[in-house]
């Protein structure tokens, strides 16, 4: 049977006063929500991925960060997971809104035969997202400042051969659509917006209807 498991534990930076509680259960919630990132899952690669959050007294998330993680998509969904749960914490009247709150998330898989996975081979998977991740950047740079009319037309066939090289195609951007239309079900528009904002500074006008629609 495949199992997919997301641990999740919240610390304050003190113990000794109460904490925010999250609508549901924490547990409840991140099963309703995970969608276990999809080269994590097809490389097997597991770990957790501490957040920083602050709460203000309404029980919004209004700041996050990663402050460790693997290095994968699995940070993207982390984050994610956090700014989700946004309005959805019951807050003490004492809480500090000023203080960082810690959630490691642990994400491990069962039923993928990922025992079996050479470790090493795990890891060049980990080397190999952050290098796909540094070129992915610099096609949506050139995009971004083409849009604002500050780029070198000779230049965009490099990006357009490196979009093909990485796999950035038509069939990709669908399917990065989808993701992002699932995300709007959850209610996670900032999550929508980013895959679709993605697909458009990768040059393709695929998602230019969910922006106008959901992002501006």
């Amino acid at each position: 049977m495949v199992r997919i498991l997301l641990v999740f534990l919240l610390f304050l930076t003190s113990s000794l006063k109460a904490q925010p509680v999250l609508k549901g259960g924490l547990e409840a919630f991140v099963i309703a929500n995970h969608v276990y990132p999809r080269y994590s899952l097809h490389n097997c690669i597991q770990g957790t991925v501490n957040i920083s959050f602050k709460l203000n007294q309404n029980g919004e998330v209004y700041f996050s960060k990663i402050i460790s993680g693997i290095g994968t998509d699995l940070d993207d969904e982390a984050l994610r997971l956090i700014r989700m749960s946004s309005g959805k914490w019951l807050i003490p009247e004492n809480h500090d809104t000023t203080m960082s709150l810690i959630a490691p998330l642990k994400f491990s898989l069962s039923g993928y035969n990922c025992d079996a996975k050479d470790p090493q081979e795990i890891s060049r998977a980990i080397l190999s997202y952050k290098t796909k991740e540094a070129l992915s950047n610099s096609i949506l740079n050139f995009y971004r400042n083409k849009e604002k009319g500050m780029f070198k037309i000779k230049e965009e066939a490099r990006f357009v051969a490196l979009k093909q090289e990485l796999g950035y195609d038509d069939a990709y951007f669908q399917e990065r659509i989808r993701d992002g239309l699932k995300k709007l079900k959850q209610k996670d528009k900032q999550g929508a917006c980013e895959d679709f904002t993605f697909v458009k500074y990768m040059g393709s006008g695929l998602a230019d209807e969910m922006i106008a629609k959901h992002c501006l």
